[in-house]
């Protein structure tokens, strides 16, 4: 006898989250503003290349700044911003930080 399958149960067995990876790559330099890339891969699990990628996509949207000091790298968010959906557009980007840090 073949078991069906539910939409409940299909949904419950994929792995997601409400938050993107930019979201978490952004709470994650929100908590430490020179956290090094490899461990923002590692936190959010996702590639040190794909944080690359999301940490240019900020800066080119003017969302962040880095700033070199030494061999490191320290990120001010600009938190002014609004978010970028127009779903969300009328919060900022420091309301989303302060909803998921706290």
């Amino acid at each position: 006898m073949k078991k069906v399958i539910t939409n409940q149960e299909d949904s419950n067995k994929r792995q997601w989250t409400f938050i993107s990876n930019h979201g978490h790559v952004l709470v994650c330099l929100a908590k430490d503003s020179g956290m090094r890339l490899r461990d923002i891969a590692a936190r959010v699990g996702i590639t040190e290349r794909a944080v690359q990628k999301i940490i240019q996509d900020f800066e080119a949207a003017g969302i962040i700044s880095r700033k070199k000091e030494g061999r490191r790298n320290t990120y001010k968010i600009n938190d002014k911003l609004p978010l970028r959906h127009p779903l969300e557009s009328h919060r900022s980007i420091g309301d989303f930080i302060r909803m998921v840090i706290g």
